[in-house]
């Protein structure tokens, strides 16, 4: 089972994040997709902390309680590990070698390229096509994620009684997801440059887009859990209850100019700061279009102030737009959580390609 592995159909994408469990279902018939079936958990608190799983039980419970609500069928899933917790490499090798001895090539010369003893780390290739100039020579890109990240995620699926047919990266999964998102910017995405920032729970992860590919990849600790903590601070509510209000309404008048209205400036700044470090890099110095990702997209009249402070286009992700939905999805329910449902759909995708 690998981190870059090919597909097979139907799977179910589940994107364990730090305050959630997100299940996604996906049909694909006519040349069109469809949505089958979907569910937001939330987590109990620490059970996921910094993407790694620190309680496996909990993320089971919570893994039965999305599948039970989704009403899905289907038992065989991809999942994904965090880009920070993957090492990727592109090494060449020799066009005319076969997969099982480019295997035993790269398992033998894998410590010049991997910090981490062999028997430590999950290992994958993918042959990402020749090199310039040389076709007797490909490119390879090497994956490798310490195994217990992966074990830990492959366990909370079996323990939901989930089979965990792939284990990919998580910005190869959003890539994967943006073609979808790029049919509705200018020139469908091609020759743009275009930032999509996933503001999670506990990160925020910038990821710029070249063509439809990733060229660069950063995250900073910065997400609407602060949010969450300053709803609970400062009206004595407990995790749960500001988690809940934070999503549903009826805090006091003073919760969008006190509290709300700081928070989005502060995450203005943060994508704003994400980027100069994009372009400090020096290979570019702006960016197309702004997609703002994860559950903090999904704060009212955020894209206009981000659109304000970074003078660049904004739009919120919604992978769905031009899907059809099965009977049991309610539209507004699945817009609002759309953006936060970008890598579970990057992972349901792998059904199809």
């Amino acid at each position: 089972m690998g981190l870059l592995s090919k597909k097979r159909p139907p799977l179910l994408g589940i994107d364990i994040s730090s305050t959630a469990v997100k299940l996604l279902e996906l049909s694909h018939s006519g040349g069109k997709f469809k949505v089958e079936s979907y569910a937001v958990e939330p987590l109990p608190q620490n059970s996921v902390v910094e993407k790694n799983i620190a309680d496996v039980e909990a993320v089971s419970d919570s893994l039965k309680k999305a599948i039970k609500r989704s009403r899905t069928r289907v038992r065989n899933a991809a999942v994904a590990v965090s880009g920070s917790s993957v090492i990727t490499k592109v090494i060449t090798m020799s066009a005319d070698m076969s997969d099982s001895e480019m295997e035993s090539q790269i398992e033998l010369e894998a410590d010049q390229y991997i910090p981490y003893p062999l028997e430590e780390v999950n290992l994958d290739f993918e042959v990402i096509g020749h090199v310039e100039d040389n076709p007797e020579l490909v490119q390879v890109l090497l994956a490798a994620c310490r195994s217990e990240n992966v074990d830990m995620r492959v366990e909370a699926l079996e323990d939901s009684n989930l089979d965990a047919q792939i284990v990919d990266v998580e910005a190869y999964a959003l890539e994967n997801a943006f073609g979808l998102i790029a049919a509705q910017l200018p020139n469908e995405g091609r020759d743009q440059t275009v930032a999509v920032v996933d503001v999670g729970a506990t990160m925020t992860t910038l990821n710029v887009l070249h063509d439809q590919q990733i060229i660069y990849t950063r995250e900073q600790v910065f997400g609407g859990k602060q949010l969450t903590e300053e709803i609970m601070r400062r009206y004595g509510l407990s995790y749960e209850e500001a988690s809940m209000a934070k999503r549903q309404g009826g805090l006091p008048d003073n919760y969008i100019p006190e509290v709300l209205d700081p928070f989005k400036e502060a995450m203005a700044q943060q994508v704003s700061r994400s980027l100069q470090f994009f372009f400090a890099g020096g290979q570019h110095n702006y960016v197309d279009h702004i997609v703002l990702a994860g559950g903090s997209a999904s704060i009212p009249g955020i894209e206009e102030l981000i659109e304000q402070s970074s003078e660049t286009v904004t739009s919120i992700a919604n992978p769905f737009s031009n899907m059809s939905l099965s009977s049991r999805i309610k539209p507004q329910t699945l817009e609002n959580d759309a953006p936060a449902l970008m890598i579970a759909c990057g992972l349901a995708l792998r059904s199809f390609d």
